[in-house]
This record gives structure tokens, C-alpha cells and sequence, in this order.
């Protein structure tokens, strides 16, 4: 295992039983949805992939997207 997950884990058995249940739930979780996410990936086809970049080219092409300066504004100094 590795180390911080160790301190993780250490740390997470200081907490009450119903804080570690909900936080092994969550961790439980992120661990499920990583194994499909990393299975979907890598079962992509070379041609999916090709459908994929030529849709984004459309929705580039046709101003359907929305450019990540728009979507990420500085915020003003406080």
C-alpha cells in the first residue's frame, strides 16, 4: 500500500465508525468508478476514436462550443 494512503487510512480510523463508513462508501465509490472508466477506455476503438476528434472538429467548425476563456474568467482582485 502506499504510504498516503497508509496516513489516509490512519487518520480516517481516529473518526467515528458512521464519519469512516461514509468516507470508505465515497472511497469505495471513486475506486468502482475508476475501474469502468479506465475499461471503457481502453476498450475505445481506433474508429470511435476517429468519430470522437470529428465531432469535436464539427462543433468547433459549426461555433457550437464555447471557448475555455469564456468558461474560466479570472476572478477581480478583492
Amino acid at each position: 500500500m502506499r504510504e498516503l494512503l497508509q496516513r489516509a487510512i490512519t487518520e480516517v480510523e481516529k473518526l467515528p465508525a458512521e464519519t469512516q463508513d461514509a468516507i470508505a462508501t465515497r472511497l469505495l465509490a471513486e475506486v468502482t468508478d475508476e475501474q469502468e472508466w479506465s475499461l471503457r477506455f481502453e476498450s475505445t476503438t481506433d474508429t470511435q476514436w476517429g468519430e470522437l476528434a470529428a465531432m469535436a472538429r464539427r462543433s468547433v467548425s459549426d461555433g457550437s462550443t464555447t471557448p475555455l476563456e469564456d468558461l474560466f474568467q479570472p476572478k477581480p482582485p478583492a
